[in-house]
């Protein structure tokens, strides 16, 4: 007869349905949420699937720096205000009050970025904000910009109280070789002016090399509050961003009960991520409750294979 310690098979046997029968409730999510002191929320991502599709592959976290890419060029974050949905960013080749960074040709080939260019799949998600003025600097008589059908030109203007009337006030031209002219012409087709000031929506593309300039400088109006002097004014380019609104109110949905709003990389369809490896088309609470009828349905065929063995023991024991 063979003679068995049942109480400690027992024990060993409970023990080991323990972890089957306690469900995980500790969600890994895999988008990150900072860089540096800025916060990473939805729509921004830092990793491919993370917030909305219209962002991907857009910031990247480098030594603790910001960075957003487009098709110009680089520009280091400063700032993003999810409450007015703005990017306040930095582009160290622009000109400001003290100092113009201009090009020695026509064509800026040698300058960190090539002014403010966004893909056109992006732009309906992403563009500079209507109180940003873009100052282009030594641009050519024959550029787009003093060109084209009668009527057509595209006029040099203020944009918020700010352009190149105040801007030719800065420092920086008493020590630069270009003259703050302002042209002998209202669009500088026969004399073109060192500055033309206009929004971004004018010509939907900052684009130097196109425009045969040599060099801009960007600043923002912080309203209701007006900057008194071009040396006060507000030195780099503030984007507004935008999302469709179904998928604005997906994502609170998603986010309401625990998860992470993303989207699919092979279809770029949106996607609540839950953690664990478990996304839905909607929020977790579809997941969990789903989840958890899996886990507790192993979790009782365990305990029912454990009791058989237990019984097979005790059979061959006794």
């Amino acid at each position: 007869m063979m003679i068995c310690n049942v109480p400690q098979i027992s024990l060993l046997l409970l023990l080991s349905l323990v972890p089957h029968a306690v469900s995980d409730t500790t969600a890994v999510l895999p988008c990150r949420s900072y860089c540096g002191n800025i916060t990473i929320d939805y729509p921004f991502g830092l990793r491919s699937g993370c917030g909305h599709s219209g962002y991907r592959d857009l910031l990247y976290c480098i030594n603790g720096m910001l960075m957003l890419h487009i098709p110009s060029g680089s520009y280091r974050v400063l700032n993003i205000d999810y409450a007015y949905r703005s990017l306040t960013l930095h582009d160290s080749s622009m000109s400001d009050c003290y100092s113009l960074a201009l090009s020695t040709s026509a064509t800026p080939a040698t300058a960190a970025t090539d002014g403010f260019i966004i893909e056109p799949w992006r732009a309906p998600y992403l563009a500079p904000a209507p109180d940003n003025v873009f100052m282009l600097l030594g641009c050519h008589a024959d550029s787009p910009l003093f060109q084209g059908f009668p009527g057509k030109h595209l006029p040099c203007r203020n944009v918020s109280g700010m352009g190149c009337d105040e801007y030719y006030r800065c420092p920086a031209w008493q020590y630069s070789k270009f003259s703050a002219r302002k042209g002998d012409s209202p669009y500088g087709s026969v004399n073109p002016p060192e500055c033309c000031s206009m929004e971004f929506g004018a010509i939907r593309a900052i684009n130097l090399t196109h425009l045969g300039c040599q060099g801009y400088s960007s600043a923002y109006s912080l309203a209701p509050l007006r900057a008194r002097g071009p040396g006060a004014w507000s030195y780099g380019i503030r984007v507004s961003y935008s999302v469709p609104a179904d998928h604005d109110g997906d994502c609170r949905g998603c986010q309401a009960t625990g998860g992470v709003c993303g989207y699919d990389p092979a279809t770029e369809a949106d996607i609540c991520i839950c953690g664990s490896g478990q996304n839905s088309t909607s929020n977790c609470d579809t997941v969990s409750s789903s989840s958890s009828i899996v886990k507790w349905s192993s979790s009782l065929a365990s305990l029912i294979g454990g009791l058989l063995i237990y019984t097979v023991v005790r059979f061959l024991c006794y």
